[in-house]
């Protein structure tokens, strides 16, 4: 059962405090809704959230959560995790152990030879390559000469290390000059 069906459950099996929840997480992003305790009960509280919620984004006001007002508070609440969720890590680089040798072709090779091409604008000593999964002359020079400015051992093999040493010049050097 994947998260998703799990949460659903969760929010049918306890159809008030999931409101509650829903209604304490849009507090935190409209000014309007008081800060709900997710109690399970139904009170004067939950009702006054839920007729402000109506009048604010769901009109009528009826303090009945019906189909419409339940699907609005659970629409704006999903915009508001997603907007509110801290960026995802994303992993690029295959992983530990992963390790391209030179003179192979592998995909996850066009990454680091693009990164190479753009810190090439900024940086001395990075040769003019393409960027085209090939670990060739041009990609192990400049593999070699990264892992030199890293102390790393000058292999021209594209691991673990020597990737995390170019997405630290990357960020240094490409991604903080847009910040």
């Amino acid at each position: 059962m994947t998260t998703r069906q799990q949460l659903e459950e969760e929010m049918l099996s306890n159809p008030v405090r999931s409101l509650q929840y829903m209604l304490r997480r849009l507090a935190e992003k409209y000014e309007f809704l008081p800060d709900l305790a997710t109690d399970g009960v139904f009170g004067e509280r939950t009702l006054e959230a839920v007729m402000l919620f109506q009048r604010e984004m769901a009109q009528p006001v009826t303090g009945v959560v019906d189909q419409r007002t339940w699907n609005a508070i659970r629409d704006a609440w999903i915009a508001y995790e997603r907007e509110a969720a801290p960026p995802r890590a994303v992993r690029i680089f295959p992983g530990e152990g992963f390790q391209v040798q030179p003179g192979a072709s592998e995909v996850a090779m066009v990454l680091p030879q693009t990164m190479f091409q753009m810190l090439r604008q900024r940086l001395e000593g990075i040769a003019e390559g393409e960027a085209d999964g090939r670990h060739g002359a041009a990609s192990v020079q400049n593999t070699k000469w990264l892992q030199n400015l890293a102390q790393l051992e000058q292999t021209g093999v594209m691991d673990q290390p020597t990737w995390e040493m170019l997405s630290r010049l990357y960020e240094l050097f490409i991604t903080g000059s847009f910040s």
